[in-house]
């Protein structure tokens, strides 16, 4: 399928750019600032900059800017978390480049929290042998760099911000370089932004699965109009579900986030019987890497019958508690747990897309004039699994880098190229129950795509979900929702694809045949 719309007949309304980001997250934002300030720069996104996975994002940035640390020391950790198959020369970019990014967001006036001595606090998360994360209100590190981050961009007079517009289509010319993006507006009416230069920063694709930590707005719609413009998707079988999301007994549209810094900080995982049960599989304890936690914790179920087991930080005092973790401390008391008196239920939820759009050190995808950073590309830093706060660290290294490698493209372009619309078959249009359709997609993939995985299983979910996705692409239905739950599928059947295709358990990917 090359485009989800066929409305371009209709199309009469062109915008243009030098530079066209879509998404305000981090990687977003960071990528603007970088972008020389004679160039025009248009930042795309489908809600506001506070609807979004880096907003939310609780942990912090790891870097190794501490006196007993080394960039050396961060690549051994990011490679043994990555499971071997990290891109060693990806991974050095990330490690030797980071600490320079962090100290420019200092610059910045990112408010990064601050020990006794007026110095950054560094503190420790899973998989990392040395203390590395700096980090933002408590809990809030996402936040708060995402407000510090905004607030520059908007005193650039050459950028334009425009929310609640959603990118549809990426638009090519007769040689397969970017030439713009078809958009929705807010009234799903569909114009176009012409531009040679198109950065991918939309996150991740949580809506996938039924119960994620990613907002409703993450339908991993950057990821599916760059595959029908002809990139390349990589590791997608490598979803990193983060153990520790807060349990509900209620259906929620986002899962609230325990944080991993909660077990640095000296939390201890237990069942209801009150045993530690990572004690002996793993020399980390409740800091081994992600994957591991989160099998041991869905194996404990299995094996209990039961939906949630506990972390338990009441060993630490309420005042502290409350000073390094506000966010989660005031989530919980609101839902009637005092987590300094009593345990903390939690379960594995979907939290981080590890694979996606393939690039290149530059965060240059295989379509000309195209460019991912952030959660939406595959770098290849991760491997088989993101080691803790590598993503935010990830999101300004190379979206710096598409940055650079976009102002320097730009010294030889002398106009920006007009869209030539598509001619596009139409075909009829069906309006569908589209909530009904994603919910049965979110619950294939829990049940075949998630923290454990079968040959059997993941068949049995790519026949249903194959046959949903052709339906979806033989007919057409103007707006969002269609386009979105479009997306979904797509997607998903690139994920239970790549996860079919690799026979060994690695990382994130576990067959449990």
């Amino acid at each position: 399928m090359r485009f989800a719309t066929d409305d371009f007949s209709d199309t009469t309304q062109h915008l243009q750019f030098d530079v066209l980001i879509i998404g305000a997250g981090i990687a977003g934002l960071y990528t603007a600032l970088h972008i020389d300030e004679r160039h025009s720069c248009c930042i795309l996104t489908k809600e506001d900059a506070e609807v979004s996975n880096s907003w939310l994002a609780q942990g912090g940035i790891a870097a190794a800017i501490s006196l007993d640390d080394t960039p050396m020391y961060h690549f051994e950790d990011t490679i043994i978390a990555g499971a071997g198959l990290c891109d060693e020369a990806a991974v050095k970019v990330l490690v030797s480049e980071g600490p320079s990014d962090v100290r420019r967001l200092v610059d910045m006036h990112v408010p990064f929290d601050l020990d006794s001595d007026g110095e950054l606090d560094i503190t420790r998360e899973g998989g990392h042998r040395r203390r590395r994360i700096v980090h933002a209100g408590g809990d809030a590190t996402g936040r708060e760099t995402v407000k510090a981050l905004a607030h520059l961009v908007s005193l650039r007079k050459n950028v334009t911000f425009m929310p609640h517009n959603f990118c549809v289509d990426i638009l090519t010319d007769d040689s397969g370089a970017v030439t713009g993006c078809a958009v929705l507006d807010s009234t799903d009416t569909l114009y176009i932004i012409d531009s040679p230069n198109v950065v991918i920063a939309t996150g991740g694709i949580g809506q996938i699965y039924k119960v994620s930590t990613n907002p409703s707005v993450a339908t991993g719609d950057g990821l599916a109009a760059a595959v029908r413009a002809g990139a390349s998707l990589k590791n997608m079988e490598f979803i990193q579900f983060h153990p520790t999301g807060l349990w509900s007994d209620k259906r929620e549209n986002r899962a609230f986030l325990i944080s991993e810094s909660v077990r640095g900080e000296g939390g201890l995982l237990k069942n209801a019987d009150g045993i530690r049960f990572m004690v002996g599989q793993h020399e980390l304890n409740e800091l081994a890497p992600r994957d591991i936690v989160a099998r041991a914790i869905t194996r404990e179920l299995m094996k209990r019958g039961e939906d949630h087991v506990f972390v338990d930080i009441t060993s630490k005092p309420r005042e502290y508690l409350e000073n390094r973790f506000p966010t989660i401390f005031n989530e919980c008391l609101k839902r009637g747990i005092d987590i300094s008196k009593t345990w903390i239920p939690v379960c594995p939820v979907q939290h981080y897309l590890i694979g996606g759009i393939e690039t290149d050190l530059d965060a240059r995808t295989g379509v000309d004039g195209l460019y991912a950073c952030g959660e939406a590309a595959s770098t290849g830093v991760h491997g088989a699994n993101r080691l803790a706060s590598n993503s935010m660290l990830e999101c300004l290294v190379f979206g710096r880098r598409a940055a650079e490698h976009i102002n320097g493209r730009l010294e030889h372009m002398e106009t920006v190229p007009f869209s030539k619309l598509p001619d596009v078959k139409k075909r009829p249009v069906v309006k569908r129950d589209f909530a009904e359709i994603r919910s049965e997609i979110q619950q294939l993939m829990n049940d075949y795509g998630g923290v454990l995985r079968n040959e059997k299983g993941m068949t049995k979910a790519i026949s249903r979900i194959s046959e949903i996705t052709g339906e979806l692409e033989e007919t057409f239905f103007s707006g969002r929702n269609y386009i979105e739950t479009l997306n979904i599928a797509t997607l998903s059947l690139e994920i239970l694809r790549a996860a079919l295709a690799r026979k060994e358990s690695v990382g994130a990917h576990y067959r449990e045949d």
